[in-house]
């Protein structure tokens, strides 16, 4: 059957396997926790950093993989970030202790990061332009659905295997993606590029970047306002103005700060830190309400949310077309109204009584429909028009705004609920919970509406 395929629907299908990954250790890693922590119990503020190491690495190395994957080859970057990322996962399975395991996520995330920008960069020269964005579409959604389904994934491994199991599964996927890409895959570069990176500017990115997302997913634990995260998000921001500065007059840098001057780039930059900063607090607030206030098993809760990722795989694919023929705007602005309504709809009728078959599995084919529009629709929007040598570099732009979006929406979240908790208000903190991650969703939506335009002939040809 797969020999019947196109060559791009192969190419699509082999570097879906590597965004799925990477997406799928973004919170699979959530449900085993628990478990974790049972071996190693002396560390448990150790553990917090499995989570935070892996999104602090993989947001701080984007960019800067998606330089390197140009100049150096998006081929070479890919089979690169799925070694490393294999490499990664061995580790984290046989860590012999919590500092290790925190170690060996941070490798997995620069794998993740430096495979993810030249994944989209080596599909998209496979299509027809009039078929890029359903391709992209399919990229996007993909990512969204095992980001969706890590919980579901991640419970059935641990009640049937161990937390180890997790990391594992990786393993042989990774090879299969190596195998098969080592002989499917072209090699592309940006030739006007030369073989070097502005590797000054890429350590005032990483730490930039870095220091940002340190500053986010530590909000818990340090407070918003507190001196020490104040001090890191001003030496944060420091590291940013200068970055941006070199990228200002270095020959090759690793932004080309042009593309922002692209409006559809902009939007989509924009719209995706709004809409994964909803959507990723809407899969922790979820998880969370089935398992603490429903008291559903690690398993089961993750069965529980499989509609909602099934639906926006079935989307997916569809919306890209779609937004072809309406615009890119109104697609993705229906997709946040889709999923807004139906957060709120959990914020003000769904009580601690549990309800599955009456309440929450009607509001997850629902809001599923508004993810497979928005999802993909905003990952195609990024690189709609760019021309191909700038491809990898617009998906790390891209992608870095998710991803700080991401984190920055589950910190936000986690304070409400643990402050309700707290108080003793939990129901309330979930119901708040829906009703700002709705606000957040909707406003990602109206940016993309009035912000999205197709780029002029004269402001293409100055982003080359």
């Amino acid at each position: 059957m797969i020999g019947k395929w196109s060559r791009g629907a192969k190419v699509l299908a082999l570097t879906s396997i590597g965004v799925t990954l990477v997406s799928l250790d973004i919170s699979i890693v959530n449900v085993a926790f628990g478990a974790i922590a049972k071996d190693f119990p002396e560390s448990r503020r150790t553990l917090t950093w499995v989570f935070s190491a892996y999104n602090i690495a993989y947001a701080a190395g984007l960019l800067t993989a998606g330089r390197l994957a140009d100049a150096f080859g998006r081929k070479r970057a890919f089979l690169t970030g799925l070694t490393i990322f294999m490499f990664g996962s061995l580790l984290c399975a046989f860590a012999p202790s919590a500092l290790m395991l925190v170690a060996a996520r941070a490798v997995q995330a620069i794998g993740g990061a430096v495979l993810t920008p030249s994944s989209l960069a080596l599909v998209l020269p496979e299509f027809p332009v009039e078929k890029r964005s359903a391709a992209i579409g399919v990229w996007g959604a993909v990512g969204a659905v095992a980001a969706a389904s890590g919980p579901t994934i991640g419970g059935f491994l641990v009640d049937t295997f161990s937390w180890h199991a997790v990391f594992l599964i990786n393993i042989p996927l990774c090879i299969l993606a190596i195998t098969i890409g080592a002989k499917l895959l072209r090699e592309s570069r940006d030739e006007t590029a030369p073989r070097t990176v502005d590797y000054f500017g890429a350590i005032l990115a990483v730490f930039g970047v870095g220091l940002l997302t340190l500053m986010i997913v530590q909000s818990d634990e340090w407070g918003w306002l507190t001196k020490r995260a104040l001090v890191v998000f001003i030496v944060a921001l420091a590291f940013l103005t200068a970055f941006v500065m070199r990228c200002r007059v270095a020959a090759h840098p690793v932004l080309d700060l042009k593309l922002l001057k692209l409006p559809f780039v902009t939007a989509a930059a924009i719209s995706g830190f709004g809409f994964t900063m909803g959507f990723f607090s809407l899969i922790f607030v979820n998880t969370q309400w089935l398992q603490t206030v429903w008291n559903y098993s690690p398993s089961r809760s993750g069965l529980a949310g499989i509609p909602g990722p099934v639906m926006a795989a079935i989307v997916a694919a569809p919306a890209g077309r779609l937004a072809q023929r309406i615009g890119h705007g109104k697609v993705v602005a229906t997709g946040a109204v889709i999923l807004c309504s139906g957060n709120l709809f959990l914020s003000y009728w769904i009580t601690d009584t549990p309800k599955y078959l009456t309440h929450y599995l009607p509001v997850m084919v629902y809001t599923g429909i508004g993810v497979g529009l928005c999802i993909s629709t905003i990952s195609s929007s990024a690189t709609a028009f760019l021309p191909q040598p700038k491809f990898a570099m617009g998906s790390a732009l891209n992608n870095t705004a998710r991803q700080i979006g991401a984190a920055l929406g589950v910190a936000l979240v986690s304070s409400i609920l643990v402050s309700a908790v707290s108080q003793n208000r939990y129901l309330e903190g979930f119901h708040t919970a829906w009703r700002l991650t709705s606000l957040i969703i909707l406003i990602s939506g109206g940016a993309m509406l009035t912000l999205f335009k197709k780029p002029t002939d004269a402001q293409l040809e100055s982003a080359r």
